[in-house]
């Protein structure tokens, strides 16, 4: 039984400190890398799923064959408790697949009522020759 798990790649997605950049277009960058970054983290929990499912599925074959070899009962019960708690594991990685895929939909979703709020007053904004004034000035 081996094991896919392993360090990320360097090229890989990795988390990003927040900072206070609230303009259209960062706030944008930072919604794609989140989506991004979630919909990465969605394709990875799948295969680490398969991966568990399968390697509970081996170490059940495992407890059987040691059961057909005449060792001693224990080897077989712990062989089957790795077993179980595998599987189990394999459903909770599904749970924590399911939550990243809704946290990816969310974030997607996020981005494009974000784009349709606030996109055409940043286009007005950007192709001004006229500076002009930061949002909230008008409410003092």
């Amino acid at each position: 039984m081996s094991s896919d798990l392993a360090p990320r790649a360097s090229g890989a997605a990795a988390p990003v400190p927040t900072d206070g950049d609230n303009r259209y277009k960062a706030v944008q960058a930072k919604l794609n890398r989140l989506g991004k970054a979630m919909d990465d983290a969605t394709l990875e929990l799948v295969s680490l799923q398969r991966s568990m499912r399968a390697n509970a599925s081996r170490t059940e074959d495992a407890a059987r064959d040691i059961e057909n070899a005449g060792l001693d009962g224990k080897f077989v019960e712990v062989t089957n408790l790795v077993a179980v708690a595998m599987g189990g594991a394999a459903v909770e990685v599904r749970k924590l697949h399911d939550t990243a895929q809704e946290t990816a939909d969310l974030t997607h979703e996020t981005k494009r009522t974000h784009s349709k709020l606030y996109g055409a007053l940043d286009d007005i904004r950007s192709n001004r020759r006229e500076k002009t004034p930061r949002p909230g000035f008008f409410n003092r």
